[in-house]
Parts: C-alpha cells; sequence; structure tokens
C-alpha cells in the first residue's frame, strides 16, 4: 500500500525534474565580461545605431535550439527581435540636441559567429547585418553566437548635435563598450568606457566640455579619500590665514603643473608608473602628520607641499586621461576645466574643515595634544596604504630603457618639464618671502 501510494508521487517528482532540466538549456549565468560594438551614424532625416553584442548576455529568453545545443537559426527571428528590443532597445536613450528621439525601428536582426570581423567598421558591419542570414544548417552553439541589430532614429537635421545614454552594463558583470560616432563630414570620434558612463555628449560645443569636466573634477575630490586627508594634514596646525594661504597656493600651483603636462602626455608610459605615484600619495600623507606630530614650520613645509603636490597632480590625471575621450575638440578647455572643479572641490571641503578644527581647537585645553592625535590616526591609516601600494610597485619588473631616439624625445619633455617647474617654486618663492615679511611662524 505504501509503494502504491508513493508512486504517483514518484512519477511527479521525475516529470518536474526533467522539466526543469529541460528549462537548464535555456537558462544561464550572468557572463562575466561583455564586450559591446557599436555605431551611429546620422544621415538625412534619420540616425542609424548599429550594436553587436554575445547572444549569451540576452537573458530570459528561450532560443529554439536543435541537436546538442546548436542555434536553430530558421525558427529564431522572433525571439531575436524580442530579445534586441528587451536587452538594448531599451536600455539606450539617444538625443537630437536636449530633445529624446522616439519613434525607433527595428530594421534588422542578425546572428554572426564569433569569429566575424565586419563590425571593424561601419560599412561592412552595415552591409552584414543588412545581409544574407547564416545558413540554417550552421552549427553555432547559441552561447557561441553574437547578435547585430540595426536600428533607426528619425532625425530633424543630420548636422544636430546628438548624445546618447547608454545602460547597456546590466549585460555583464563588467561590459566593455566601443562606441564610434561618424559625422556627416567623415570624421570618426571613438569612445571606450566601462559599465554605464551616464550622458555622453558626442560631439559637445565648448561649454557644455567645460561643465562636464567641471562637475568631474569636483566630484574627483570628494572621491579620493587620500586627497582629503593630505588636505586635512596639510592645514590642521596653522590657524592665521596667510599660512594657509600660502600651503594651498604651493599646493594648487604644483598640482596643476603636473595636471596638465599628464593631460599633454608629458608623463612616463610604463605600467608601473601609476603604481608609484600611488605609493608618493601615500606617503605624502604619512610625512604630513608625522610632521605635524613633531612640529611643522611654514618656511620649510610650503616646499615639502609643493613637492609632494606634484604626485598628487599626476594621480588626479590618471582619471583625467580616461575622461579625455569625452571632450570632443575642447581638449584644453576640458583639461583647465578640470582642474577648476578640483580646485572648487577643494576650497568647498577647506570651507566646511577649516571652521569645525577652528572651533574644536578653540574650546580643547589642550590644542597641541588634539594635533597630535588626529595626526597619529591619520598616520596610522596612511602607513598601511603606503605598505600595501609598495608591495603592488614591488611586483613591476623594472628595465633600463634602450638608448633611442625616442628616449632622446622623453628626456627632452622632461626637461622642459623640470624648468617650468624650477621656473614655478622660483616664482612661488618670491610671493612666499614677500608674504610672510611680517609673519612670525606659529
Amino acid at each position: 500500500m505504501h509503494l502504491f501510494a508513493s508512486g504517483p508521487f514518484v512519477m511527479i517528482f521525475l516529470a518536474v525534474f526533467c522539466c526543469s532540466q529541460a528549462r537548464s538549456v535555456h537558462a544561464h549565468e550572468v557572463p562575466n565580461d561583455v564586450k559591446i560594438q557599436a555605431f551611429i551614424k546620422p544621415a538625412g532625416q534619420s540616425v542609424s545605431l548599429l550594436v553587436r553584442v554575445p547572444l549569451e548576455a540576452m537573458r530570459d529568453i528561450e532560443f529554439p535550439l536543435r541537436g546538442p545545443g546548436y542555434l536553430n537559426i530558421a525558427e529564431a527571428e522572433r525571439e531575436l527581435r524580442d530579445a534586441a528590443m528587451l536587452w538594448i532597445a531599451d536600455d539606450i536613450k539617444l538625443y537630437e540636441e536636449d530633445t529624446l528621439l522616439e519613434d525607433l525601428r527595428l530594421i534588422a536582426v542578425r546572428v554572426s559567429l564569433p569569429s566575424n570581423t565586419s563590425f571593424a567598421n561601419y560599412d561592412t558591419a552595415l552591409a552584414h547585418t543588412i545581409g544574407p542570414a547564416l545558413s540554417p544548417s550552421t552549427e553555432l552553439y547559441w552561447q557561441h553566437a553574437m547578435l547585430d541589430v540595426l536600428f533607426e532614429y528619425p532625425i530633424v537635421d543630420e548636422i544636430s548635435p546628438f548624445s546618447i545614454e547608454p545602460a547597456l552594463a546590466r549585460l555583464g558583470i563588467q561590459t566593455t563598450t566601443i562606441l564610434h560616432y561618424l559625422t556627416p563630414t567623415g570624421s570618426e570620434s571613438v569612445f571606450q568606457y566601462q559599465g554605464n558612463p551616464g550622458l555622453v555628449r558626442l560631439d559637445p560645443r565648448w561649454h557644455q566640455a567645460a561643465l562636464s569636466f567641471v562637475r568631474l573634477g569636483f566630484e574627483h575630490v570628494f572621491a579620493g579619500v587620500d586627497h582629503l586627508l593630505f588636505l586635512c594634514c596639510l592645514v590642521v596646525p596653522f590657524r592665521r590665514v596667510r599660512p594657509l594661504i600660502v600651503l594651498i597656493t604651493s599646493f594648487t600651483v604644483a598640482h596643476s603643473i603636473t595636471l596638465i603636462a599628464a593631460g599633454l602626455d608629458f608623463t612616463p608610459s610604463a605600467s608601473w608608473f601609476p603604481p608609484l605615484v600611488e605609493v608618493l600619495i601615500a606617503l605624502s600623507i604619512v610625512y604630513m602628520a608625522l610632521e605635524n606630530i613633531m612640529g611643522a614650520k611654514l618656511h620649510r613645509r610650503w616646499v615639502i607641499t609643493f613637492a609632494f603636490g606634484l604626485a598628487h597632480g599626476f594621480g588626479f590625471a590618471f582619471l583625467l586621461r580616461e575622461s579625455l575621450q569625452f571632450a570632443g575638440t575642447h581638449f584644453i578647455t576640458s583639461l583647465f576645466a578640470f582642474n577648476i572643479g578640483i580646485e572648487l572641490g577643494q576650497l568647498i571641503f577647506l570651507a566646511t574643515m577649516l571652521p569645525l578644527l577652528w572651533f574644536v581647537f578653540r574650546y580643547l585645553p589642550a590644542e597641541r595634544a588634539g594635533i597630535i592625535v588626529l595626526s597619529a590616526l591619520i598616520a596610522h591609516s596612511s602607513w598601511h596604504w603606503l605598505t600595501a601600494r609598495l608591495a603592488t610597485l614591488c611586483e613591476f619588473q623594472f628595465h633600463l630603457p634602450a638608448f633611442n631616439l625616442l628616449l632622446l624625445a622623453n628626456a627632452m619633455r622632461w626637461l622642459m618639464l623640470v624648468i617650468v617647474l624650477g621656473s614655478a617654486l622660483w616664482l612661488l618663492r618670491g610671493f612666499v618671502e614677500r608674504w610672510l615679511t611680517r609673519y612670525e611662524p606659529s
């Protein structure tokens, strides 16, 4: 009786198990690395958007299969179009001026082999996407297939400024997009970014680029904890306005020089250079904190501040270098706008921190003890950063460069930078001496 009663339950269990296994053929995990290729080209009264993505990134869609998991190309048209709309079109916003383009038309979808190279340029990508489909007999595992899609949007004028807001990061754990923008005049801009970049102006006006980079510089100040701790250590021992102006001016001049120099590509291209800069930034915090503990002297500190400001400028430049692709033709404007954003961020941070420090130390019985305790806490944290970054730097192999014309050209560029730094330090020294003529160090 027990065996008879359990029979139906066993049959139901087996049926459910088999169904779940059948569905697992289509279920899959979020892919780790997804590469997206895209082209945007306005022409006449429409703008074309060509996109290639791995088919395995199209989740929750059951593609028709045959054999051991081959994509049934002859019967997959509807699912491919659904995937293109659900996973691509719904996550891309295209603008003409500041007007969101609507009335999207899906022109064509194609399945490609992973070895297909048609997306090397716009013309071959377009010809492939609107051309003949793969043979239905092609044995292509669906996880290996590429999905090529052509969209069109109606526009008012092909020479209008366009912008795009892609949100395709959900296609994978890490997504890399290479976006080509082709203008009616024949010029081409290439953007490469990770994840969702926000609004990308494909050909920004100068004021749009300037505002964008001012905001980027401002945000970068508050995103870098090590930079804020350096500023805190820099000014915490001083209460008077004159020494604060000297220190902030010294730091600003130094990091502005190296930031602009790095933006103009006056920096080493070796892989060990960014880790070296990170080590120097951590070292600057440790040194400033220890000097606060031992007793800071303004006439020495402004020179040390200038030296460490050079390293911080290179640190700012690493983020800027990745973002300059969004500057369009306004390279110099964006470079200076980024620096202005950094200065605004620093001023706001100091305007908030200095009154707070003044209030705390005014009512603290032992101001010197407070400076020592605060500096010791900062030194402790920055020491851990220093040791970790040194360990990373030691993993790189250093080789003497070969003596050739390239080395000579780089040496000349660095000599120019040294001359600029020396001139700036000489001018700053004159400013400091005049400014502190009647100042007694604290």
